[in-house]
C-alpha cells in the first residue's frame, strides 16, 4: 500500500474497527475502575478525599502532577496544531513547559508550607476569611471550567474519530458518557483513586508516545532533519517550508502571540487543580521533588509531541487531519493508525482517552473542593461543618460540576483543544496568580487588593474572551460567522487581563485603609519559608 493510499484511508479506516476500540476502553476503564475501587476503601476523612491523606511520595506525586499536566491539549491539541502550522503550533509546547520554572520557584513549595486543602487557604491566611473565599472559589470554579471544556471537546472527537461518528447528536452522547465515568471516578476514588488513575495515565501515555516517536523516528533514518523534509515535501502541505518558521498562525497579529505566551508561562502557577497537588505531600522537600519529577517527565513529552506533530504533516498531511472527524485533535491517532494499524490505533486512543478521564477528574475534584471546602464550611457553615459534611457536600458539587461540563463539552465541538486551554491559563493567570504572588510576598497586601485581583482578572478575561473572535465573528468562532460582535481584536485576553489583575491587587492594598494582621502576616512568612506550622501527614 503506497503513502497516498494510506492517507486516503486513514480517516475511514478508524471506522472499521469500532469494535476493537471501544473493547480497549473499556479494558481501561474496567482497570482503573477497580484501582480507584479499592483506593477509595482508605478515604476516612477530608484529608483523605481531597488531598488523598497526604500520602503519596514526591516521584509519585511528580508523576501524577505530570499526568494531571500532560492533557488531552498536550497530546491531541498540540501535535494536531503542529501538524497544521508547524513551528507556530510548536510555541504551545514552550510555552507549557517554561511554565513549570515560575511554579518550581515561585509557588510549589511555599503553597505546599501554608495551605490545607485548596488554594484559598493560602490566599485567605492573613486576611478576612469570608470574601477571599469566595472570590477564589468563584475564580477555581472558572478556571476549572474553562478546562473541562477543551478535555471533553477532546474527548468527542477522540471517539468520534474511532468510531466514525460524523453526527453531531453521536458525539454529544460520547460527551456525556466520559462526563458520567469522570463523575463515578470522583465520586468513589476522591484524590487517592484520581492520582492513582493519573500516574498510571502518564506512564501510558508518555510510553505510548514515546513508541511512535521513535517508530516516527525510524521510518527517516532517525534524522529530524529528514522528517522535516517529508512534512515539507507533502502534497498536502500548501504551506511550503513555511511550516518552519513563526509567522503561520500567529504572523498576521503578533500581539496575540505576545498574549498567548503571556497566558501560557504565567498560567500554570495559578491553575488550581495543579496547585492542589502539592498538597498530597507530606513534606515541602516532598513537594519540590515532585515538581523535579514533573519538569522531566513533561519536558521530554513535549519534545515527543514536535516529532508527532511533523510526523503526522509527513505520514497523514494537514488536509486529511482537518477532514478528519475530530478535525485538528486527530493527528496522533491518525499517526498511529499509518504506523501500526487498527491496533495502534486503539491503544493510543485509549491512552489519549484515559488521559481525559484522568485530567477532568483532577479538576472535577479540585472545584468541588473548592465549593465544599471554601464556601460551603467555611463562609455558609463558618467552619463548623464537619468533615463527613463538607465531603458529602463535595460530592453533590461533583454531580453538579459533571452536568455543567458535559453540556459545555457538547458546545465547544469542533474547537482546537490545545486553543481552549490557553483560555482557561489567561484566566488562571489573571485571576489567581497575582493574588497569590502578592499573598506570598508582600505583607501589605490586604483583603481589598485580593479581592479586586480576582474579581478584577477574572471578570476581564471573561468579558475580553466573549467580546473576542474566539466567540463570533468568524468561521471557526465557538457561535460561527452567522453572529458578530467581536469588538477585542485578540483571541488570547492575557496580555490586557494579566497586568490589570496585578494593577487591581496593588491599587486595592494602598487605597485600603484596613491595615491587616502584622502578626499572621509574620506567621505565614515563616511558615511559608521553612514549613513550620504546616499540615502535618495523615497517619493511618
Amino acid at each position: 500500500m503506497n503513502t497516498a493510499t494510506i492517507l486516503h484511508l486513514a480517516p475511514k479506516a478508524a471506522e472499521q474497527n469500532p469494535v476493537l476500540n471501544i473493547s480497549i476502553f473499556l479494558a481501561f476503564v474496567a482497570v482503573t475502575m477497580v484501582i480507584v475501587v479499592r483506593a477509595s476503601r482508605n478515604n476516612r476523612t477530608a484529608a483523605d478525599y481531597y488531598a488523598g491523606g497526604r500520602s503519596f511520595s514526591g516521584t509519585q506525586n511528580g508523576i501524577a502532577i505530570a499526568g494531571d499536566y500532560l492533557s488531552a491539549a498536550s497530546f491531541l491539541g498540540i501535535c494536531g496544531a503542529i501538524a497544521i502550522n508547524g513551528y507556530d503550533g510548536f510555541l504551545y509546547s514552550i510555552g507549557f513547559l517554561v511554565a513549570w520554572l515560575v511554579a518550581l520557584l515561585l509557588v510549589a513549595e511555599l503553597m505546599r508550607n501554608t495551605a490545607k486543602f485548596t488554594m484559598a487557604d493560602v490566599l485567605s491566611f492573613r486576611l478576612k476569611q469570608r470574601p477571599v473565599r469566595m472570590a477564589a472559589a468563584a475564580t477555581t470554579l472558572v478556571v476549572s471550567f474553562f478546562y473541562l471544556l477543551a478535555q471533553m471537546a477532546g474527548a468527542g472527537g477522540l471517539v468520534s474519530l474511532l468510531l466514525g461518528l460524523e453526527d453531531q447528536t453521536a458525539q454529544s452522547l460520547v460527551i456525556a458518557v466520559v462526563g458520567v465515568v469522570m463523575i463515578m471516578y470522583v465520586l468513589i476514588g476522591g484524590m487517592k483513586g484520581t492520582t492513582w488513575v493519573q500516574i498510571i495515565k502518564a506512564v501510558l501515555l508518555i510510553a505510548g508516545a514515546g513508541l511512535m516517536t521513535f517508530w516516527v523516528l525510524a521510518l527517516n533514518g532517525f534524522s529530524f532533519n529528514a522528517l522535516l523534509e517529508a512534512a515539507i515535501a507533502n502534497p498536502e502541505n500548501a504551506n511550503g517550508d513555511a511550516i518552519l518558521a513563526p509567522g503561520l498562525q500567529y504572523g498576521s497579529n503578533p500581539l496575540d502571540f505576545v498574549s498567548l505566551a503571556l497566558a501560557l508561562v504565567l498560567g500554570t502557577a495559578g491553575l488550581p487543580h495543579v496547585l492542589m497537588r502539592f498538597y498530597t505531600v507530606p513534606t515541602a522537600k516532598e513537594a519540590r521533588k515532585s515538581v523535579v519529577w514533573a519538569i522531566w517527565l513533561i519536558g521530554i513529552f513535549y519534545l515527543f509531541t514536535l516529532v508527532l506533530g511533523f510526523g503526522a504533516a509527513a505520514l497523514v498531511g494537514p488536509e486529511t487531519i482537518a477532514a478528519a472527524p475530530g478535525g485538528q485533535n486527530s493527528a496522533a491517532p491518525l499517526v498511529a493508525l499509518v504506523l501500526g494499524g487498527p491496533l495502534l490505533l486503539g491503544f493510543i486512543s485509549a491512552v489519549a482517552f484515559a488521559t481525559i478521564l484522568a485530567v477532568v477528574a483532577g479538576l472535577t475534584i479540585t472545584a468541588s473542593a473548592s465549593y465544599a471546602h471554601d464556601i460551603y464550611n467555611s463562609v455558609i457553615k463558618k467552619g463548623k461543618a464537619t468533615p463527613k459534611q463538607e465531603v458529602r457536600v463535595a460530592k453533590i458539587t461533583t454531580l453538579v460540576i459533571g452536568a455543567v461540563a458535559i453540556l459545555g463539552g457538547i458546545g465547544v465541538q469542533g474547537q482546537n483543544i490545545a486553543f481552549l486551554v490557553a483560555l482557561a491559563f489567561a484566566v488562571a493567570a489573571s485571576a489567581n496568580l497575582p493574588t497569590i504572588l502578592y499573598s506570598l510576598f508582600w505583607s501589605k497586601f490586604t483583603t481589598r487588593g485580593a479581592v479586586w485581583s480576582m474579581i478584577g482578572g477574572l471578570g476581564s478575561a471573561i468579558i475580553l474572551i466573549a467580546l473576542s473572535p474566539v466567540v463570533s465573528g468568524n468561521e471557526t468562532a465557538m457561535l460561527g460567522d452567522g453572529v458578530d460582535f467581536a469588538i477585542f481584536p485578540l483571541k488570547n485576553p492575557g496580555i490586557v487581563s494579566i497586568p490589570l489583575g496585578f494593577f487591581l491587587g496593588w491599587l486595592g492594598s494602598v487605597t485600603d485603609p484596613v491595615i491587616e494582621s502584622k502578626k499572621l502576616a509574620a506567621e505565614m512568612e515563616v511558615r511559608e519559608l521553612t514549613g513550620f506550622g504546616a499540615e502535618p501527614p495523615v497517619a493511618h
